[in-house]
């Protein structure tokens, strides 16, 4: 009898954006966080954990920050030039993976602004979704009002926030489902805000895993400084 394979987990991060709205010399994965940059703290949460395969790093084909990272890789590491947008540059890591490992393994596109994704939360969404049918991605649910603004800035309307969740990342599909998703999206012209967002395009409907708040993306100066208390907590308590 032939025993099946067990399908890998390979992680994709993105890191080829400026980050114009930090207002930094540099793009905001180099900027300084806790002793390192914002990117070595979001690599390292894939090469300390047993279950990731290998990790597909994205940056800019005018990168002059990265060469000069003390990068420590136990695992595979491939690094690929970016596109235009984000969805190019995703495309882009899957197409290194599609050449190395097999379609039906799964892969974690996760932003590389997000360094304080914790241990836990990588183990639940591994864990609740490496069976599923689809797939699915690290989301919270919304708990503030939600308004909806009209064209003269004032309130048009009182959004109901029961059903609503703000998108996180990971966000973890088949490989070869998501290389397909995101091509026939960019195809058709489709805009694609996140991974989701093309298999959703794609007719499959993917699972949200609740996964904790601290998962923040940097985005604004003032992001780094909670960025650094939260990682500080995590070297504390261990998660």
């Amino acid at each position: 009898m032939t025993k099946t394979k067990t399908p890998g987990f390979w992680a994709v991060i993105p890191a080829a954006g400026v980050g114009r709205r930090m207002g930094a010399d540099r793009p905001k994965q180099y900027l300084p966080l806790a002793g390192r940059t914002v990117l070595e703290h979001t690599l390292d949460i894939f090469f300390r954990h047993p279950r990731i395969s290998g990790v597909v790093l994205v940056i800019s084909a005018d990168d002059g920050w990265f060469k000069d990272l003390d990068i420590k890789a136990n695992k595979p590491l491939w690094v690929v030039d970016g596109g235009t947008e984000r969805c190019h540059s995703v495309l882009n890591g899957l197409g290194v993976l599609m050449n190395h490992v097999d379609s039906q393994d799964w892969v974690l596109v996760h932003d590389a602004a997000r360094p304080c994704l914790s241990d836990e939360d990588l183990d639940h969404l591994l864990d609740t979704l490496h069976n599923d049918p689809v797939g699915g991605i690290l989301a919270t649910p919304v708990r503030d009002t939600k308004k909806r603004a009209g064209p003269d800035g004032r309130i048009a309307a009182t959004v109901d926030r029961g059903a609503m969740w703000r998108a996180f990342t990971p966000q973890m599909f088949r490989l070869g489902a998501l290389e397909q998703a995101l091509a026939q999206a960019l195809a058709e012209d489709f805009l694609v805000t996140d991974e989701a967002s093309a298999m959703e395009h794609a007719g499959q409907a993917p699972l949200l895993v609740e996964g904790s708040a601290r998962n923040i993306k940097i985005t604004q100066p003032e992001d780094l400084s909670l960025a650094a208390f939260y990682l500080s907590r995590q070297q504390t308590t261990g998660h």
